[in-house]
């Protein structure tokens, strides 16, 4: 088993691809014939997803669809001590989750063609986030 922590660099509000970042601070991935990944957020205004890779309008219209959903400024919301996208950020990440779980298959992850993992931020300056990777499987 396997635990590494690491920290992303800061990002703007979106939907942003970590996948390589993921696999350059877990190299032990490559050890692993059949296992599990474990990509933990530790925030509670970031969430974390697997999705599209390719198509970067994915991305864009997942932006699209959270602000809709969750609009900022509504006068019903008493948590605003940081800001009016301090509340809608943490309804969207409960709604995204903390947490995505990885097959891994003969030392790569068993992500589908079209799949990679996103960092899902949801604040204006959310700062650098931290992440707890988690391995284990059969070598």
């Amino acid at each position: 088993m396997y635990q590494q922590g690491m920290r992303l660099r800061p990002r703007s509000r979106g939907f942003h691809l970590i996948t390589g970042e993921v696999l350059q601070a877990m190299p032990q991935i490559s050890r692993i014939k059949m296992g599990m990944l474990q990509v933990f957020i530790q925030h509670t205004s970031a969430g974390l997803t697997i999705n599209e890779n390719a198509d970067p309008t994915v991305r864009v219209d997942f932006e699209t669809f959270f602000n809709k959903a969750v609009p900022e400024d509504d006068p019903d919301y008493e948590h605003n001590y940081e800001g009016s996208d301090d509340m809608p950020a943490h309804l969207k990440a409960s709604l995204l989750g903390s947490s995505v779980m990885i097959p891994v298959n003969n030392g790569r992850l068993a992500l589908g063609t079209w799949q990679g993992i996103y960092l899902c931020e949801h604040r204006n300056d959310g700062g650098s986030r931290s992440l707890v990777l988690t391995l284990w499987g059969e070598e």
